[in-house]
């Protein structure tokens, strides 16, 4: 699922994540573990943000969803969140 849509996530520290506003229709997802936090728009389906399994004390915002135009401030990498626990192991000794 996360493949097809292509979100592009940055994880930050709490201090660095700000909600300006739409609190209220937001809506959490979990399976599995319970420990990723998957948080989207109630209205339109959007996963703008969330609380990732890799670093649950962290914010992982989807970069796609700001609103300026900063994808070409990052270099972006790729991700096997399909086979997570093999990428993690891997990601692990970077």
């Amino acid at each position: 699922m996360c493949r097809k849509k292509a979100p592009l996530h940055l994880i930050v520290p709490d201090s660095d994540f700000t909600l300006l506003s739409g609190s209220e229709q937001l809506t959490t997802y979990t399976f599995n573990t319970h420990v990723a936090r998957h948080i989207f728009c109630s209205r339109c389906g959007i996963h703008s943000f969330g609380r990732p399994r890799s670093q649950p004390e962290k914010v992982s915002v989807n970069l796609r969803c700001l609103d300026e135009d900063v994808l070409r401030l990052f270099s972006v990498s790729t991700f096997d969140g399909q086979n997570w626990e093999q990428t993690m192991a891997n990601w692990q000794k970077v």
